[in-house]
């Protein structure tokens, strides 16, 4: 195996959570893994999507029915109004919107 490959060292993210998984009364924050399984509404649906042949990447903002939708909450849940076409992003992950955020205000 090449030497660089063999040398590389885990990112500090992972090992961060390697110290909190050994460790007992952690909460950890490192990594993106949920306390619950995945809610059967979802799992169905994503059998669906499968099934539909609904295997290629979304639109880099996120697809727009899901735009709306979550323009739509804000809208009920904190009486604000944002344009789903052009004010609301979805991203693969919190670490990636926290990145976006950053680059648009530095």
């Amino acid at each position: 195996m090449n030497r660089e490959i063999v040398s590389l060292k885990p990112s500090g993210i992972r090992r961060f959570f390697d110290i909190a998984n050994e460790m007992d009364n952690v909460i950890s924050l490192s990594i993106g893994e949920p306390d619950f399984s995945t809610p059967w509404h979802v799992r169905e649906e994503g059998i669906r999507s499968l099934e539909k042949g609904k295997t290629w990447y979304s639109p880099n903002r996120g697809f727009l029915e899901l735009r709306e939708e979550i323009s739509r909450w804000f809208a009920r849940r904190y009486h604000v109004e944002y344009d789903p076409k052009t004010q609301i992003v979805v991203t693969v992950g919190g670490s990636e919107a926290i990145d976006l955020c950053i680059r648009t205000l530095v």
